[in-house]
């Protein structure tokens, strides 16, 4: 029998709350309990920076006596901080094998992005590169660009993975045909595999069609499980997936992993150009460069007579890219194929790797490999850092 949110609330009140004068099942620092399938329990203990350190056996302790619960199968656990405006940050501590992005020495310093021969890796174990493929918007096609450019990546002889972090509109599922649960081992996910890809996506987690109603803390502990908590292996390029806009889902991507970058998708009419300009402030705001931009939907052949028309205009991203001093990658065109073979489960690239599409996918993951290769700038806003 799976447990309830009364069942651990009881659980809780053994444990103390960071305030020391309650109990954390009546704490305000205890967030809402999200029970998910398969006995998962994820939740939030609000703190201080300043007591953040201390906080951590209080997490220990809370993690503990919730697994211990029957019918718990995992538990996750996250101290979130919020500080006062125009305070100082707290220091964060990080596990040795995460060392800090370099902070630039001056408003408009450049921030390159780490070369392919940089084995540092991006905070996670086996991983060189981290690249965040977003849009200002939704239904610009970022998903299917996503995932085809993860296929493009691996068809050159790459190591890749895919992570799905749109925790409220999950794709990738339906994107690769796949809707089986990861197995965990040693507390770790197996990430699912489709066309040499390693693939996780929070729709791998929860039943299809069931309704994402989370706050920031929920969104944060989530993505920071499937980035940690997930046997990635060996892999020369993590790409994954973001929610459109610039929320929690980004600021959590910049602040827990160093991104070797982000690549924006847009189409080319002026509506979504404007939201693709805010994506590109976002991550210039919190130090993650800009590899480029990407046009989708840039033209339409017809099939039947072969008439080339502009849809949604043509040429606005590759515009924009000049003016915002940022790569243009390259242009993908609106055309049934892509629809229907990403429909189906198999993307573009792997079901026709000989289409004109997937050369185009092709060409998009050359520019950008030759970027991380070369450890091509991206410039970047002085470092800032929010906590939540």
């Amino acid at each position: 029998m799976a447990a309830t949110e009364d069942d651990i609330r009881r659980a809780l009140a053994a444990v103390p709350a960071p305030d020391g004068a309650t109990s954390l099942a009546e704490s305000p620092s205890l967030s809402s309990i999200a029970l998910m399938p398969g006995g998962r329990v994820i939740f939030s203990i609000e703190t201080t920076p300043e007591q953040a350190a201390g906080a951590e056996s209080i997490r220990r302790a809370a993690e503990a006596a919730v697994r211990a619960l029957p019918g718990v199968s995992d538990v996750l656990v996250a101290l979130t901080a919020e500080r006062a405006p125009g305070s100082a940050p707290a220091p964060r501590p990080q596990p040795p094998s995460m060392s800090r992005a370099p902070r630039p020495a001056a408003p408009g310093a450049e921030t390159p992005a780490r070369p392919a021969g940089d084995t540092r890796g991006a905070g996670i174990p086996g991983v060189r590169h981290i690249v965040a493929v977003a849009s200002g918007k939704g239904g610009v096609g970022k998903s299917t660009t996503a995932a085809n450019l993860a296929l493009a990546l691996k068809a050159q002889g790459l190591r890749v993975g895919l992570m799905d972090a749109d925790v409220y509109g999950p794709s990738v599922p339906t994107l690769f045909s796949l809707h089986a649960r990861p197995q965990v081992e040693n507390r770790m996910m197996q990430p699912l595999e489709a066309h040499g890809l390693k693939i996780m996506s929070i729709g791998f987690l929860v039943d299809a069609g069931t309704a994402m109603i989370w706050r920031g803390p929920m969104v944060m502990s989530a993505l920071t499980q499937m980035l940690t908590e997930v046997a990635w292996g060996e892999l020369d390029v993590l790409i994954v997936d973001m929610p459109p806009g610039t929320g929690d889902a980004q600021l959590t991507m910049a602040q827990r992993v160093k991104l070797s970058g982000a690549v924006i998708v847009s189409t080319p009419q002026d509506l979504a150009l404007a939201d693709a300009r805010r994506g590109v402030a976002m991550f210039r705001k919190v130090d993650v460069p800009i590899l480029g931009l990407v046009e989708n939907m840039s033209y339409y052949n017809c099939p039947n007579c072969g008439h080339h028309a502009h849809l949604f205009g043509h040429g606005g991203a590759r515009a924009e890219a000049q003016a915002m001093g940022t790569p243009f990658l390259g242009e993908v065109p609106l055309a049934l194929d892509i629809r229907e073979t990403s429909d189906a489960g198999a993307p573009i690239v792997a079901s026709s790797p000989n289409s004109e599409y997937a050369a185009a996918y092709g060409r998009i993951a050359e520019a950008l490999w030759a970027r991380l290769s070369t450890g091509a700038p991206g410039r970047a806003a002085p470092r800032i850092v929010i906590e939540r």
